[in-house]
């Protein structure tokens, strides 16, 4: 269109008549006359309008994705909530697992040195009645638990009780210092007593100064006068050193605990010891040593039809 006075009369025009529909929706208000027709326009050019905002307007976006993001962060804290609660359920069990195992392996440790026990649970650890090594147990004296009874596990000898309450009782580790327990050597029957060294290994002093020893021998108690503090045949350790001699009257070993210390769960009271000793018959049988592999041997016989080359 050319800029001529007719022209121009029309643009003229057209913003009076522009500015009086505004002034008529404006002061109509929700009754506007143009209402209906504002509502056809949104119908028809809405969608056309949001897929051309949105391909083109990338901070639109973000701003839509900022008011959706509450929504949207409650359902991943649900479900953060769920996994969590799924991975306390799934490590409680393991945990019984781990328990049921440790309860069976108690049981047949008893079995083996036929131990009457009362089972029982640690339920606290650290310095109780001035010891450094000691655990407290949710059984005693309601549950027949005396002082001076021996306490082992699955694995072999845990300590004895020396402080008994009414439903606790605490229990001095084999790895205290000021613990000391008699010992028999597995197979010779030499006698010692071992004291514990706390994080360390046990030490064991043999009462025989020439008694042959060697890593890998094993050790278990030798029993109490009345079985008080302790039953006999509990595997105590495993040699781990054998200090050398030099003519003394004793013999000094280092002894491995089978027991763990620091990882004690489920044990075992023996409120009934056996009626005889068990001596050897608890600890389990030593693993096979693996053979050696058979050497393979290729023998080439000549064939009788060969020829000799020329």
């Amino acid at each position: 269109m050319r800029d001529t006075r007719e022209s121009r009369l029309l643009l003229v025009l057209l913003v009076a008549i522009a500015f009086a529909l505004i002034t008529v929706d404006i002061r109509g208000g929700e009754r506007s006359p143009l209402d209906g027709a504002r509502h056809a326009a949104a119908s028809v050019f809405g969608p056309v309008e949001e897929g051309v905002a949105s391909a083109v307007d990338p901070v639109g976006n973000a701003v839509a994705a900022v008011r959706d993001s509450g929504e949207r962060h409650t359902r991943i804290s649900e479900l953060e909530r769920e996994n969590t609660a799924l991975k306390q359920r799934l490590g409680s069990d393991d945990r019984n697992r781990g328990r049921v195992r440790d309860l069976d392996a108690m049981l047949k440790t008893a079995g083996a040195g036929q131990y009457g026990i009362k089972g029982a649970q640690v339920i606290a650890i650290g310095a109780a009645q001035g010891f450094s090594w000691t655990v407290t147990i949710d059984c005693g004296a309601h549950d027949g638990i005396k002082r001076d009874m021996t306490v082992l596990n699955g694995d072999g000898l845990v300590g004895r009780v020396t402080t008994v309450g009414p439903s606790t009782a605490t229990v001095l580790l084999a790895n205290d210092p000021k613990f000391t327990v008699g010992t028999r050597m597995e197979k010779t029957g030499e006698i010692g007593f071992a004291n514990g060294q706390g994080d360390r290994s046990l030490r064991v002093e043999l009462l025989n100064g020439k008694a042959a020893v060697r890593e890998g021998d094993r050790l278990v108690t030798f029993g109490s006068s009345k079985d008080k503090p302790f039953v006999p045949g509990v595997p105590v350790g495993e040699v781990t050193r054998v200090e050398p001699a030099g003519g003394g009257l004793t013999r000094t070993l280092q002894v491995r605990p089978f027991v763990g210390f620091s990882k004690l769960d489920v044990v075992g009271v023996v409120v009934q010891p056996p009626r005889t000793d068990p001596r050897d018959t608890v600890l389990p049988p030593k693993p096979e040593a693996p053979k050696p592999a058979p050497t393979v041997t290729v023998t080439v016989t000549p064939s009788a039809s060969a020829k000799p080359r020329d």
